[in-house]
């Protein structure tokens, strides 16, 4: 099947946060108008918010009532939807490859597809990078996906299953969590779970005691959360440490094995789950792409106008692409707050592409770094005119902007209105539901 078509047609690949707001944008700009013809692809059916999966993983978040269903969005807000994964691009006659679908079973469901575009936007995000690791691929647990946190979960409630089994039959069985990785993920993961840990109890789980689950923080640098300020990262180890989180920093994970996390200077710590957290890197399959310039990481690399060097027709933003910055010898910063801002600065740029004007170079925004820690608290740091140079905030405040985060990027797909409905639902669901889901 070959989509053809007179109009200008914005390609975009890859549902996430910035390819989902940037998809809604342009329906409603270009869409609504009948100005160009914007289609979304992505492999999934549903969307949810990449920072929150660790949450999907411990089970303080449902994820079936924070999804979007692509399908249903894009009616909505006068964009097309194709589900389907890119695997190959024909540069020269402007089209996209995009992989069969298959079922459960192995039965074809949608055919290979070839896509015409005349902008084509490729926003298809990142994945933990393992560096090549011996076991960790076999052995660790990743949370690039729902589908992968959804696994986490369900084998997570099978361990805390087995332990209170094994407890209330006088036999000591301790659940050994280890998270390889110490950025953002595996410090909101880490608190994450033990907040399922104590929430248990309530549930009739009465038999697992407190020292029952053992959670562990690996990080090779001298510190956690060693991209973010030194001061995020003192207040984070303090708080781990108020929740009996254990932090091993300084240890470079040479191995993993089934039961066990081997180390550089030869010690090693046992661990019946273990979950990757650590590095990032683009998907495999942009390295192959026809003629377009990758880093060693697979991020295509890109202009300040998010133009790739290769192809002015071809764009990339997020945490697939290195974008550069005046002034700086370091690319834009792999975070939601650039995504987001990249998806607004690429918006105005293929609206004023259809006039014939120039490209808009994007300059990067730090308005800060905010840490959540569960329910219990978030530490981060504020940073623009609005609450001065760089301001600390902890507690309930910190919390507050933290939560602040997700409804910004639900006004951008929903708008005000929608979220404040949303909002509500959110509240009476969390009245209604149990604290941890248990399935």
């Amino acid at each position: 099947m070959n989509l053809q078509t007179p109009q200008h047609h914005i390609v975009i690949i890859g549902g996430g946060a910035g390819g989902l707001e940037l998809a809604t944008t342009l329906g409603h700009k270009l869409g609504k108008k009948g100005l160009a013809r914007i289609t979304l692809v992505d492999q999934s059916l549903t969307h949810i918010w990449k920072p929150l999966l660790h949450e999907v993983a411990a089970g303080s978040l449902d994820s079936g009532a924070n999804e979007i269903n692509y399908r249903a969005h894009a009616k909505r807000h006068y964009f097309e939807f194709q589900m389907g994964a890119m695997h190959g691009l024909d540069r020269e006659n402007q089209q996209i490859l995009v992989a069969p679908i298959y079922d459960e079973h192995g039965e074809l469901v949608v055919d290979e597809r070839q896509i015409s575009y005349s902008s084509l936007v490729i926003a298809v995000g990142s994945t933990a990078n393992d560096f090549g690791t011996e076991g960790a691929a076999t052995n660790c647990i990743f949370l690039d996906s729902l589908e992968q946190a959804r696994r986490f979960h369900s084998h997570l409630l099978n361990s805390f299953l087995k332990s209170e089994y094994d407890a209330s039959h006088q036999q000591s069985h301790p659940i050994d969590i280890a998270i390889i990785g110490a950025g953002a993920t595996g410090v909101e993961l880490a608190a994450e779970l033990h907040l399922a840990s104590q929430e248990l109890p309530s549930y009739g789980l009465n038999h697992l005691k407190q020292n029952d689950v053992r959670i562990s923080v690996i990080e090779a640098a001298d510190r956690i959360l060693p991209a973010l300020p030194e001061h995020l990262s003192s207040a984070a180890t303090r708080e781990l440490a108020r929740l009996n989180i254990k932090v091993l920093t300084d240890n470079r994970v040479t191995k993993i094995t089934e039961d066990a996390i081997e180390f550089a200077d030869g010690t090693h710590l046992n661990a019946s789950i273990k979950v990757w957290a650590a590095g990032i890197k683009a998907p495999n399959f942009l390295a192959q792409l026809e003629g377009l310039e990758v880093n060693r990481i697979n991020q295509l690399v890109v202009h300040q106008t998010l133009q790739t060097t290769q192809d002015e027709n071809i764009f990339a933003f997020g945490d697939c692409a290195s974008c550069p910055q005046p002034d700086s010898d370091r690319p834009v910063p792999p975070r939601a707050q650039a995504a987001h801002q990249q998806a607004s600065t690429l918006a105005r740029t293929l609206t004023r592409r259809l006039k014939g004007e120039e490209a808009v170079p994007y300059l990067y925004r730090d308005y800060g770094s905010l840490i959540s820690f569960s329910r219990y608290t978030a530490v981060g740091n504020l940073m623009g005119k609005l609450v001065g140079k760089n301001l600390m905030v902890e507690g309930r405040i910190a919390r507050m902007f933290y939560v602040s985060l997700y409804r910004m990027h639900q006004i951008a797909l929903h708008g005000l209105f929608r979220t404040s409905l949303i909002w509500l639902n959110d509240k009476i669901n969390r009245a209604l539901q149990p604290r941890l889901k248990l399935h």
